[in-house]
């Protein structure tokens, strides 16, 4: 295991927001975020009915369930989403035939439709991003394994307690 750099820092020093690792991941996140109303405006999308899509366009039919897990998310943030998706026309849910527990969510033809328009939004964030192309891909990399260490932590706390 790899030394953390303020093993031996001050707690003045440790609890400088500029020594934080967490606090340039959450403004980055909001402001990345933000980037993305102007695209998603005139699609009538919010940031995660979009993230919704994106599974969706990918799968085509999902669980709630499985959506959650690809999004990070729980059933009481995907409801109201899924909720506004279907009344726009996008998606429809219906309890799965052999369980009534299951709720799956599917693309609907304007849903697969709207697939086209979204198209440009990933381009236009890049364009004001201005990463390279390696840039973007070291990111994702360590982005990723932030993620899975975090998340790795956290349930190895859930089965502890």
């Amino acid at each position: 295991m790899v030394a953390h750099p303020h093993t031996q820092a001050s707690p003045t020093e440790l609890l400088r927001l500029d020594n934080q690792l967490c606090f340039p991941l959450y403004a980055c996140s909001k402001e990345v975020v933000r980037s993305y109303k102007p695209l998603l405006g005139p699609l009538g999308l919010t940031y995660t009915q979009y993230l919704c899509m994106m599974v969706l366009w990918e799968e085509h039919s999902v669980t709630v369930s499985r959506l959650g897990e690809r999004l990070y998310l729980d059933s009481g943030t995907l409801t109201p989403v899924l909720k506004k998706l279907e009344d726009h026309g996008y998606v429809t849910r219906q309890r799965n035939a052999d369980d009534a527990r299951v709720l799956e969510v599917s693309l609907t033809p304007k849903g697969s439709q709207l697939r086209n328009r979204a198209a440009e939004v990933p381009l236009a964030l890049a364009c004001r991003l201005s990463l390279t192309k390696d840039e973007v891909t070291e990111l994702k990399r360590l982005l990723a394994k932030v993620l899975e260490n975090a998340r790795g932590q956290v349930e190895k706390e859930g089965n502890e307690a």
